[in-house]
């Protein structure tokens, strides 16, 4: 099994916010035993998506859970940029086109309990690949090996990606940044994964000045790490 690893700099970085990601973890095991694969999407990209996934499954490793990290946005993934390896890596784009098996693709982190599914290469046609029985099927078995599963998808406000995942998932999490997408594109993001017919868990608020009293119309949505059915 290929080996991760999450840089020194992104571990201190989590650690610093260890208090907000271990109550969003209670919060998502409060929400029912039986959500075992969650699912986040955003409005926009570059709203911390992909951090907050990251630093959840670091909460649920840490606390001793056996977790897995799936990078699903294989649009345009930035969690290669968080996880560094000495060797190629295959992943889930190889697994779901047929060139690679899955355990090429599942990789060990130097974080106790944390292993990774990167996105795998480019795909002309990642919809098809997601609307897959393959990738259905692939959930289901790994279900079966990890306590707790967090995919991270593309942002639900740009492409229909993120929905389709949400569909073979337990629940879904929007992450939305402080000032960048508008209440009414949150509120409309929100509707998308609620019309997935799976559990809506809530929304975190992401980069907010937790220094301030009030932030206009975000208010209802809490401070940075918030999290809760809104």
């Amino acid at each position: 099994m290929a080996k991760l690893e999450l840089s020194q700099q992104r571990l201190n970085s989590v650690k610093k916010a260890e208090e907000y990601y271990n109550a969003l973890r209670t919060n998502i095991q409060l929400s029912g035993d039986e959500l075992k694969v969650i699912a986040l999407s955003s409005v926009r990209p570059g709203e911390g998506k992909s951090t907050t996934s990251t630093n959840i499954a670091w909460a649920f490793a840490r606390a001793g859970y056996k977790t897995l990290l799936i990078d699903a946005d294989i649009r345009n993934s930035v969690m290669s940029g968080v996880f560094k390896s000495r060797e190629k890596i295959t992943g889930l784009t190889d697994y779901l086109s047929g060139t690679r098996d899955l355990s090429h693709g599942l990789c060990e982190t130097n974080v106790e309990n944390l292993f990774v599914i990167q996105s795998g290469a480019v795909s002309p046609n990642p919809t098809a690949l997601l609307q897959s029985e393959k990738f259905e099927a692939m959930i289901e078995t790994l279900r079966k090996y990890f306590d707790y599963i967090i995919v991270d998808t593309a942002p639900i406000g740009v492409v229909i990606d993120a929905a389709i995942i949400v569909q073979k998932c337990d629940a879904s999490i929007l992450v939305t940044e402080a000032g960048v997408a508008k209440r009414r594109e949150v509120q409309k993001a929100k509707s998308q994964l609620e019309q997935t017919g799976i559990p809506f868990l809530g929304v975190v608020l992401n980069k907010f000045n937790i220094q301030r009293e009030k932030y206009g119309s975000y208010g209802s949505y809490g401070n940075y790490g918030s999290y809760g059915k809104k």
